[in-house]
């Protein structure tokens, strides 16, 4: 192989080995402004949109280690990142709803192939923020419940003996009226 080759083969494989999650795109009729603006929406979320020979991807899986996409034919883009493969895939998604480009072919997410429907189910789950928030959430749910249910038997006694106190000051506020002033109230 030409040594310009493998550089490119090797910087693929980077991208690849960098990146939890890749998919692949036929960017087939992809207007260089639409590919300008794909690539700053995905630049946003974390990630990046690289047009690639399929024979250099190829070999780039092989030598990052990763499973044979099939179906690697026409013009291929990929999509790699650092961070959230829900926010890549949701953008992706959105953009190829709105331009009806670029078709999802595949994708590897962490070392298992994922077809093109299920990149896009990926794309419908919340962003990673939401997924933490929601098991932080989960998990301090039992210590809230603990709490509640011990301090529960201290505040049922203040509660009842603060009934008692009010009750008890109830019957001294109606003894202190005397019929005369009862009658003063009356006549003003």
């Amino acid at each position: 192989m030409h040594p310009a080759k493998a550089t490119i083969v090797e910087d693929i494989a980077g991208r690849l080995n960098s990146s939890p999650f890749l998919f692949v795109a036929d960017y087939t009729g992809l207007k260089v402004t639409q590919f300008a603006e794909l690539r700053n929406r995905l630049y946003a979320v974390g990630a990046e949109f690289h047009v690639v020979k399929n024979t250099f991807l190829r070999r780039a899986l092989t030598n990052a280690g990763l499973p044979e996409i099939d179906g690697l034919k026409g013009q291929s883009a990929i999509v790699t990142g650092d961070k959230d493969v829900a926010a890549a895939a949701k953008v992706v998604k959105t953009f190829a709803a709105e331009f009806k480009k670029p078709a999802l072919r595949a994708g590897i997410v962490d070392h298992l192939v994922v077809s093109s429907d299920q990149i896009n189910a990926i794309a419908d789950l919340p962003s990673r923020d939401v997924l933490l928030a929601t098991l932080l959430g989960v998990l301090q749910a039992p210590g809230t419940q603990l709490v509640r249910v011990l301090n529960e038997p201290a505040a049922s006694l203040a509660r009842v003996l603060q009934a008692k106190v009010d009750q008890a000051a109830q019957p001294a506020e109606t003894s202190d009226a005397t019929p005369e002033a009862t009658e003063e109230a009356v006549a003003s």
